[in-house]
């Protein structure tokens, strides 16, 4: 019977050890490229950029059909109409006559917008039937083979010309803006993976500061006992004891937390434990002030964002302008028959022309219409000078994060040294200590100051490699590779 009980707990135990890994998940890997990688396709910063490149996609789509010929066609099928209408006889004297007509008509049309006037022209073709029901009804066909009709405005502000110069702008903005935006979903990885990575390290350096302070408090406790150390050493050491268990506490549920934002920026699942790679090598380049700001100027949606709102500025005021008067002329020429046979419709044609011009000009407004150019005019000059502070602004951020960036890669190497030295020192500090030749506060110094050392690497790494993505943010170009950065939208909008 004991043997059977123990072979059933020998089967169990590999069971038992598959569900609690399923339970607890399983560790990953995860290097910088690795999680930048990720985000990029999975997040949800990535997807609201993608979606917006969508809707800038389709509009500029729908602005460049909206240049070529379109094609419809519009009919009535059946018109049926059963009514009393008033009749006025010879004598003078009304009667209500009864009309019962059944109808039918179509039209195909093609029109075209013309750029260069803001006209529309379209080419017309039309046939309708109508036939009056009951005894003694008749048929008809009226036929229209070929009509070409104008409309065009005169004063008017010509709303196409002004999309053509608009529209492309604002696509080029919005395709700047989505590259920019996934370098800014990089910035955010990188903030959320360096905070995971600060809290693995200091989760590491707690361990490490409760085991040397175990360790150091059981060595304490025989010295007390040869009267080696004093006792309020020794009630140091029992606090330091329990500060490093209360900070190794605090350190793991700054880990978990920082786990569980960088898992769901990253969409992966939550049974997965991400472990960062601290990046060891950064790319060693100086970056000039004059070649980020031209890039930036050239290739930044900002400088797209400028010229856009500059034409939509003075867009308003051609609105505006256009507005103090209106003139509109329709010109129609073409061709019509009518018979009781179809085909027959369509000979002995005759001419169908109506020219037809419309006007509106403003007598007395009270100044409205020049007060509407003056404020557009107004906004125009105050947009200019937003717009100027803004530039202004730009090429200030742009100064300083180059400066910045240059400043960090040194910044790096001090720190970088000053963390090798800190634990050094520390250990060190340990060692005399075991021997009686510092005191405890010298040693919680060398600590503190390993601790310090180690967190400020972790940062002044973080701070390098945030610079170099918001400078490429920015500039739309990789200095590291010395190539621009590029994406082939078409293929992008249909994901």
């Amino acid at each position: 019977m004991r043997k059977i009980l123990f072979l059933a707990v020998y089967l169990c135990m590999p069971l038992a050890v598959c569900a609690q890994a399923d339970t607890l998940g399983y560790e990953r890997d995860i290097t910088l490229d690795e999680a930048i990688a990720l985000a990029r396709v999975q997040s949800v910063d990535a997807a609201v950029a993608l979606n917006e490149l969508k809707t800038a996609y389709w509009e500029y789509r729908t602005f460049r059909a909206n240049q070529l010929p379109e094609v419809t066609f519009t009919g009535t099928i059946p018109d049926y109409g059963k009514s009393y209408n008033s009749y006025q006889n010879s004598d003078g004297s009304y009667t209500f006559v009864r009309n019962s007509t059944l109808g039918m008509s179509g039209q195909l049309s093609v029109t075209q917008n013309i750029w260069l006037t803001g006209g529309t022209l379209s080419l017309n073709s039309s046939l309708d039937y109508l036939r009056q029901l009951g005894s003694g009804g008749t048929r008809q066909f009226m036929s229209v083979p070929v009509s070409l009709q104008l409309t065009q405005p005169i004063f008017g502000v010509n709303t196409i010309k002004w999309d053509r110069r608009i529209e492309p702008v604002r696509y080029a903005e919005a395709k700047a803006a989505f590259i920019t935006a996934t370098e800014e979903v990089t910035m955010s990885t990188i903030t959320y993976f360096f905070n995971l990575l600060l809290a693995k390290e200091s989760l590491a350096t707690a361990r490490q500061n409760k085991e040397n302070a175990d360790r150091l408090y059981e060595v304490a406790k025989a010295k007390r006992k040869m009267g080696q150390i004093s006792e309020n050493d020794l009630l140091q050491l029992k606090l330091n004891a329990l500060q490093g268990k209360a900070d190794v506490t605090e350190a793991e549920s700054n880990l978990n937390a920082q786990m569980f934002q960088l898992r769901s920026f990253l969409g992966v699942s939550e049974q997965e434990n991400l472990n960062p790679i601290v990046p060891e090598a950064v790319p060693g380049i100086n970056i000039s002030y004059d070649d980020v700001l031209a890039k930036a100027l050239e290739r930044n949606s900002f400088a797209q964002n400028i010229r856009r709102r500059q034409l939509e500025a003075d867009y308003q005021v051609a609105t505006a302008k256009g507005n103090l008067r209106s003139i509109n002329l329709t010109a129609s020429i073409g061709y019509t028959g009518m018979n009781r046979n179809f085909r027959s419709a369509y000979d002995n044609l005759v001419d169908n022309q109506v020219v037809e011009i419309g006007f509106s000009i403003p007598i007395l407004d009270w100044g409205k219409r020049r007060g509407q150019v003056k404020v557009a005019k107004s906004n125009r000059e105050l947009e200019l000078s937003r717009i100027k502070q803004e530039q202004m602004n730009f090429n200030q951020n742009i100064f300083l994060l180059v400066a910045n960036f240059n400043n960090q890669a040194q910044q790096l190497g001090i720190a970088e040294e000053a963390d090798q030295i800190a634990e050094k020192r520390y250990k060190s500090s340990v060692e005399t200590f075991m021997i009686g030749r510092i005191s405890t506060l010298d040693l919680n110094d060398a600590r503190d100051s390993k601790d310090e050392a180690r967190q400020q690497h972790i940062s002044e790494l973080y701070y390098y490699w945030y610079y170099f993505y918001q400078i490429r943010s920015l500039t739309l170009w990789d200095f590291e590779r010395n190539t621009a950065l590029e994406a082939d939208f078409e293929d992008v909008v249909r994901r």
